[in-house]
């Protein structure tokens, strides 16, 4: 069997890819050893900000942005996709100056952010407490949104087997095929996949899939934990979110409140057992922000995996030394965000040969006697 190119991941990046891939006229296989939006995109925040502190970033995610607003017309699926803004707490006058400095980084490359002070928190989301929240203000950005991962990445499915693709789940990549420093394809339930190019979008198993290419990537799989709540009426519409208590959350547009919290438990590695000291983390927290909250009921809890870059950023484009081999992954937990804009680079790079800046800054090579930009706007 022959591709032009396999994907490794049935997450938010790789079903992108699948569907940018084959639209473009390229036969894309795509596989997944678990289930569709089995790893972290099935278990994520769902948010989508364009509020960082590194210029890659705030690029990646505006141009993202621009890219969801018409996403379910493409797709000709509803993909749930909203605009209710993202309000990132301040506390003290350090961390007021180091707002500053961003929202004019943010705003200079035409994001629409700005800071509101304590009033203006309550009038974006009356269900805030400014004092329980310990916020001396607050940077708001209205076009900041969320949208339904699930909804996404099967519309994604959806129109990627529209254009051909071939998509395999419970199917793992066993090894990965190389001759002369250069990628020829997979091993998958015994079968020789033959291709041109393999992408890497294994999200917090992405280091043990580059493994299988000789590769070796500097990433860190690091437990997260999530709830979600019973259904509520809509009492706000932004994501809430703060760098120094790492807490956010936000209301879904089914009604119930999703959100997380790094638990006193975290830690690196592949561990699956949600914790008691999180949940009870979590509820100090959040009714503290937002006492209303004090009764509601939680229905689930549960764990996903950052896959956690040197500097916070994602690692993309062709391998300097297997050549074939795409990386796609280092997203630190801001995957869903980024995808759109991230798959479209690449699909570009691997089917017309279309170079990208990115490509460049982004680039594993970054990491190799460099000095790096850490991304410092991250939260959870």
């Amino acid at each position: 069997m022959k591709y032009d190119v396999v994907i490794i991941g049935g997450g938010i990046n790789g079903c992108s890819l699948a569907y940018q891939l084959s639209k473009r006229g390229l036969k894309a296989a795509l596989f997944e050893r678990d289930y569709i939006c089995s790893g972290a995109t099935g278990r994520c925040g769902a948010g989508i900000r364009q509020q960082w502190s590194t210029e890659e970033n705030i690029i990646l995610a505006r141009e993202s942005v621009k890219i969801f607003k018409n996403l379910s017309k493409e797709l000709g699926e509803d993909i749930g996709f909203r605009q209710g803004g993202y309000l990132i707490a301040v506390h003290d006058k350090k961390e007021l100056k180091d707002a500053e400095e961003r929202v004019a980084l943010q705003k200079s490359l035409g994001v629409d952010v700005r800071i509101i002070d304590k009033d203006e928190i309550r009038s974006i989301a009356p269900i805030l407490d400014p004092d329980g929240m310990r916020a001396i203000a607050a940077t708001f950005c209205p076009t900041d949104g969320h949208a339904d991962p699930f909804k996404t990445t099967f519309a994604y499915v959806k129109s990627a087997r529209k254009h051909g693709t071939d998509i395999f789940t419970h199917s793992e990549v066993k090894k990965i095929v190389k001759e002369r420093s250069r990628v020829k394809g997979v091993i998958v339930n015994d079968k020789n996949i033959k291709a041109d190019y393999v992408i890497n979008a294994a999200g917090a198993w992405s280091k043990k899939v580059a493994k299988l290419a000789g590769i070796e990537i500097p990433n860190t799989p690091l437990r997260k934990e999530a709830i979600v709540t019973e259904r509520l009426k809509r009492i706000f519409d932004c994501m809430v979110i703060s760098f120094k208590d790492g807490i956010y959350f936000s209301q879904q547009n089914e009604g119930q409140i999703l959100g997380g919290i790094p638990g006193p438990d975290e830690r690196t590695g592949y561990f699956f057992q949600p914790t008691f000291s999180f949940l009870q983390h979590m509820a100090r927290t959040l009714t503290r922000y937002a006492p209303v909250l004090k009764h509601i009921k939680i229905l689930r809890h549960w764990t996903g995996f950052y896959d956690v870059s040197p500097d916070a950023r994602p690692i993309i484009g062709e391998d300097p030394n297997v050549k074939g081999f795409i990386h796609c992954h280092g997203f630190s937990g801001h995957g869903f965000m980024l995808s759109p804009m991230v798959t479209k680079i690449l699909s570009e790079y691997i089917a017309d040969g279309k170079d990208s800046e990115y490509l460049h800054s982004l680039s594993i090579e970054r990491f190799k006697g460099k000095k790096i930009k850490k991304e410092i706007s991250v939260v959870g």
